[in-house]
């Protein structure tokens, strides 16, 4: 079985002590294929370095809405230079985050379009992170054509007509441990109605951990139990979800 994470953050501090056994306990329980994104410049930087060190990283660059504030012109040139690393794969994860506002909405707007913009330049698809944004996520989605280069809805937490618009934008929708949470069955509801070859998998380590490891550190070798539980809610083996959303993810990455 292959199963590939496609979105953590492993060069947080969190794992600073572990990385290369946090790595390799992966590869023992499956996970052939990791995704770091980047959040800023300093995070874009490091995603780069871990996808040199490990033949199995990739790395996907960018500002995340918490840090929206810090984009300015010369943060796109630097992005833009960044990218021709061969295993800069996408650009992200980028946004909007109206939940804890660190940043000005106004800034956050700017920031998600001028991104989706070097995306467009560059022909790489977009990690998005939406928050409390739905709505407006979708209008710079749509006014941006983002359709044009596609890409994913990071750590899917709407509903199930959020779901469609994405759906109808040609992005892929990636979940995480939250389908795990017991308090969450209308996102299990969501999950049954995401098409198999639309779907993706993920661990957004080191947060997030599904059951039966919430509350600890997350890792991607916990990735098998978001597999395992769409297996359980689709009526189909954790095999066949391996299958399909390995495919899935090496196609939208150009892997």
């Amino acid at each position: 079985m292959e199963l590939f994470d496609t979105h953590a953050h492993l060069d947080f501090p969190r794992f600073d002590k572990d990385r290369d056994e946090v790595i390799k306990r992966a590869q023992n329980k499956d996970v052939k294929t990791i995704v770091n994104i980047g959040s800023n410049m300093t995070s874009s930087r490091n995603s780069v370095e871990l996808s040199r060190r490990y033949e199995n990283i990739y790395a996907v660059i960018g500002i995340h809405p918490h840090d929206a504030d810090t984009f300015k012109l010369n943060v796109s040139k630097k992005l833009n230079k960044l990218a021709d690393n061969d295993k800069v794969v996408a650009i992200g994860e980028i946004g909007l985050d109206f939940h804890y506002d660190n940043s000005p909405r106004e800034k956050q707007k700017q920031s998600f379009r001028a991104q989706l913009r070097l995306a467009k330049k560059l022909n790489l698809p977009v990690v998005i992170h939406t928050r409390d944004a739905d709505q407006e996520t979708l209008n710079i989605l749509k006014d941006e054509k983002a359709k044009d280069i596609g890409g994913i809805m990071h750590c899917f937490a709407s509903d199930k007509k959020m779901a469609k618009e994405i759906l109808d934008l040609g992005f892929y929708i990636a979940f995480g441990g939250l389908i795990t949470f017991k308090n969450l069955s209308d996102l299990r509801e969501v999950v049954k109605e995401v098409p198999l070859d639309r779907l993706l998998i993920e661990t957004d380590s080191p947060y997030l951990t599904p059951e039966p490891h919430r509350g600890k550190r997350n890792e991607p070798a916990y990735v098998k139990f978001v597999a395992e539980k769409i297996a359980e809610i689709k009526g189909i083996s954790v095999e066949e979800v391996a299958k399909v959303t390995t495919e899935n993810a090496k196609k939208v990455y150009n892997i």
